[in-house]
């Protein structure tokens, strides 16, 4: 690959300038794109050559058309499977494909209708305990929303998805598991540089050593609390697993069914990926919203109206505020879609994922690049075994498509004018609808965002990459969608949010900043921080009557 452009300056020669996408690292990301490009070369571990892209027709042959060419990386699935299992994350090919298949009805869209009143109360409870932090007299007090969305992520996922809860919104119980999952991303971040010896080590070391390097790291008592708990709970929801999961696949024979390991697997994966990714994703909601004024209280009159509308409609006498919207009116709420979709573009929860290329091929690019030599290249030949980082963040700023203002958050940019949602073009890779009018039959139009002389990113959700797209896209993200809306609205009905007023006793406000470690860490800056611990404290108190729009 000696013609693709590399970034020009001087990099460490041990780890290359690889690791400076994952040091709080927003803005080296987006200027790689700015300066080369949709394609540019990046040093790893030992000077290893990788292709860092974000072009859209080569991201759409990567996780679409050629996928079978383009695997998950073998550092990827060891490592997951040494910490979660045989999960779906763990998996290649038709053991991957068979696992998808079985969990499919788990995330249905009407799974998902059902779901949702079943799993109201528990955005109901965390809107209790934190109201109950609160005064009457709408005074303020700050709180650190954080430890309180995580342990609401943590009961959404498995009181959805396995019918268990850890009880975590009990303020009296500590949770281990959840303190587990918490620490478990940043840990294994922090192991980024040996990552790429995970496949050695697995291929040729006994599992007696495997443990051994499991017991040096700093995940090791995390997978083990993981692993027991897991166990804990397989053992006693066995029966009812294989029922939901199997629910439309009855007639499967023995060989398609799920082992007791990949059912295994399947916990520990889905109960870690629906954490982490809403918790950041709803944090950031509510920091946005405290951020906007005009634009929270803009969203709890929407938020009002409907509730107040299908009350009137359904004879319910309790009050608004109390009103769980059912599936169809909660994801049809258009500023709501707006302001979830657009800060799933500008922030998505992970930015990052790579792949491995299994045999010599040739990546067409939508946008052609120069090349060292000054050549436009409008395709660039890839030998096999090269690793190539797909950029969600940069596939989601990129201006091309977006427009100028691709790194504004601007959730406008998902309404008309007349306040209604826009048509959103069809999902790539998706079979059926999503339930918001956005199925296989419809066409794609010049005024979906994203969407630019036919060209398109190839993501499941509208157009980005957030939840990637392809045969391997998140399987749970109209699960993460739903969860997210259910509780901004079920918080934002009774609590105004509003970013940190209070001095501390040094006289130092809290500022909250989000660092982009592969995931979004949001800290607080010194000095009324540490600037390295997780954290987002918010000032709140219970709604009042101007914390709406005016009424026309």
């Amino acid at each position: 690959m000696p013609q693709i452009p590399a970034r020009g300056h001087r990099v460490n020669g041990l780890s290359g300038n690889y690791h400076r996408l994952f040091q709080d690292g927003l803005r080296y990301n987006l200027d790689l794109v700015e300066e080369y490009g949709g394609v540019v070369k990046i040093h790893a571990l030992l000077g290893a050559e990788q292709l860092y892209i974000s072009d859209p027709l080569a991201l759409h042959h990567i996780v679409v058309k050629e996928q079978h060419i383009y695997t998950e990386t073998d550092m990827f699935i060891m490592g997951n499977r040494l910490i979660f299992g045989e999960g779906l994350i763990s998996t290649l090919g038709e053991q991957h494909k068979k696992q998808r298949k079985m969990l499919n009805p788990v995330f249905s869209l009407a799974n998902m209708r059902d779901l949702l009143p079943i799993i109201q109360p528990i955005a109901d409870k965390l809107c209790v305990i934190l109201k109950s932090q609160l005064a009457t007299d709408g005074s303020v007090r700050e709180i650190d929303i954080l430890p309180w969305l995580s342990r609401g992520a943590l009961e959404y996922i498995c009181q959805a998805a396995l019918g268990h809860s850890f009880d975590a919104l009990d303020p009296t119980k500590e949770s281990e598991y959840l303190d587990a999952i918490r620490v478990l991303a940043p840990s294994t971040l922090r192991l980024i540089l040996l990552r790429p010896f995970i496949p050695f080590i697995v291929r040729n070391f006994s599992l007696y050593w495997r443990y051994k390097i499991m017991d040096w790291a700093p995940i090791e008592a995390l997978q083990e609390l993981m692993d027991l708990t897991s166990k804990k709970i397989f053992a006693e929801k066995k029966a009812a697993m294989e029922r939901s999961v199997r629910a439309n696949n009855i007639s499967s024979s023995d060989t398609d069914r799920l082992t007791d390991a990949e059912l295994l697997g399947q916990m520990n994966t889905v109960i870690f990926a629906g954490f982490e990714t809403s918790t950041s994703a709803i944090c950031r909601i509510f920091w946005i919203l405290a951020s906007k004024p005009d634009v929270q209280a803009r969203l709890r009159s929407e938020v009002r109206e409907a509730k107040q509308c299908y009350a009137a409609s359904h004879d319910i006498a309790d009050p608004w505020e109390d009103i769980g919207l059912p599936y169809d009116v909660l994801m049809g709420l258009p500023y709501l879609d707006a302001i979830v979709r657009e800060t799933l573009r500008v922030h998505p929860p992970t930015s990052l994922l790579s792949r491995t290329v299994r045999k010599d091929t040739v990546l067409p690019l939508y946008q052609p690049i120069k090349s060292i030599s000054g050549e436009m290249l409008s395709a660039v030949a890839i030998p096999e075994g090269t690793t190539l980082v797909m950029s969600l963040l940069a596939s989601n700023h990129n201006k091309e498509l977006w427009g100028e203002d691709a790194s504004e958050w601007r959730p406008e940019r998902w309404l008309t004018a007349a306040g209604e949602r826009v048509q959103l073009s069809k999902d790539s890779n998706a079979d059926t609808g999503d339930g918001e009018g956005n199925g296989p039959s419809t066409s794609t139009t010049e005024k979906t965002p994203g969407v630019k002389d036919g060209m398109k990113y190839p993501g499941v959700y509208a157009s980005m990459m957030t939840f990637l797209g392809g045969g391997r896209a998140c399987i749970g993200f109209k699960f993460a969608e739903m969860e997210i809306k259910q509780v901004v609205t079920t918080l934002i009905s009774r609590i105004h949010f509003a970013l940190p007023s209070i001095p501390d006793e040094n006289g130092n406000v809290k500022e909250i900043y989000w660092k982009v470690n592969g995931l979004q860490v949001p800290v607080v800056r010194s000095p009324a921080g540490d600037n390295t611990t997780a954290q987002v404290p918010l000032s709140l108190r219970m709604v009042q009557p101007g914390d709406f729009l005016p009424v026309s």
